[in-house]
């Protein structure tokens, strides 16, 4: 089986995640409250822990939300990321504040003073910063949308290096999947930091699934990329599933069982979307938590006697239907054949025992 070779990078530490090469490829998200409203984000902030998350990035638009930061901190195991932009005085707040990481945007925090004084402040926190450039912001354009993101982050780079910091992530995320793609390809031979995948105002939440499982799933076959965001118009926590099923379809990263089904067809004779929902609510229940298991544990639930029995076959447990019956198979065995309507309970029963 082809596996993924990830590109070395450094090892930076944001809270009690370490990303790069070495690591697993981490997953963020961003609340979509404002800092300030405390309750609200702690309340998002835990929801997507829950899910799964494990950074999460915050607006700072100003110093109230800033201050926020330090009493959200204290609710939360989950790193903490200020998103600064405009104003680099909320970055300085943001730190003071307890932020396990500032995100800096080169396109509008670009002042030489003003950006040696963040690094000063993160190297006293012992904190790192993100370079997050986007197209949007680009203070240079050309018709070469992802060369002037690079040449931006590396400018913003010699900065940071002539201070002696360089515990540093770096994203270039376009609005343009073929841009974003091309852009981090730029970056990945040119430099040794971690990068953070995502693509950019992606529109309506299936087109923003589409954009970034493309552009983050073309990167990530290519050994490309230590965190990732699936930024999409929808709840937090539905980034996060997108981003979880992401990793786990290119073999990345396990998140507990992986469940197949046949998308059916004519020759299709149960109901088998509610056999699979029924299937799908029982793992929900189960506490398979984020940090991904060793191995991937597949379970097909197949409605087609053409691929059936062979995709069941090939997974650790599954079960093809027919009209009448359910057959069965665990290791690539037939163990069991039962009435249709025993089937679930059959699978079920053979999931409790191997999984429970």
């Amino acid at each position: 089986m082809l596996k993924i070779k990830r590109r070395k990078t450094k090892t930076v530490k944001i809270g009690n995640v370490r990303i790069g090469s070495g690591h697993p490829i981490a997953i963020q998200s961003m609340v979509k409250t404002r800092a300030r409203d405390i309750e609200a984000s702690v309340q998002q902030i835990q929801e997507l822990e829950e899910a799964g998350c494990e950074i999460v990035r915050l607006a700072v638009e100003n110093l109230q939300d800033a201050a926020a930061l330090e009493k959200i901190r204290r609710r939360v195991d989950i790193p903490l990321v200020a998103d600064i932009h405009f104003d680099y005085r909320l970055a300085l707040a943001a730190v003071e504040a307890g932020a396990d990481k500032i995100r800096l945007n080169p396109g509008n925090i670009f002042r030489l003073q003003e950006v040696r004084e963040v690094v000063m402040a993160a190297k006293r926190a012992r904190i790192p910063v993100r370079i997050g450039a986007n197209s949007g912001s680009l203070r240079q354009r050309s018709r070469d949308t992802a060369s002037d993101l690079v040449k931006g982050v590396l400018a913003y780079l010699k900065i940071f290096e002539k201070e002696g910091f360089y515990d540093l992530v770096i994203s270039l995320k376009g609005s343009h999947v073929l841009d974003t793609i091309e852009a981090y390809k730029k970056m990945a031979v040119v430099c040794d930091y971690p990068l953070h995948l995502g693509v950019t105002a992606t529109g309506l939440p299936l087109d923003g699934i589409v954009k970034s499982s493309v552009g983050i799933g073309e990167l990530l076959f290519c050994g490309i990329g230590d965190t990732i965001r699936v930024s999409l118009l929808d709840r937090p926590r539905n980034e996060v599933a997108v981003a979880r099923s992401l990793l786990n379809s290119l073999g990345l990263r396990h998140f507990g069982p992986e469940l197949v089904c046949c998308p059916t067809c004519g020759r299709c004779e149960v109901d088998l979307s509610s056999k699979a929902k029924r299937i799908e609510e029982w793992l929900s229940k189960r506490a398979f938590h984020g940090k991904g298991r060793s191995r991937s544990y597949k379970i097909a639930v197949m409605g087609c006697i053409v691929n059936g029995p062979g995709e069941a076959r090939e997974a650790d447990i599954g079960i093809a239907f027919s009209k009448h019956k359910g057959i069965l198979f665990k290791k690539g065995r037939i163990v069991q054949t039962v009435e249709l309507k025993k089937g679930e309970e059959a699978l079920l029963e053979l999931l409790e025992g191997e999984i429970g």
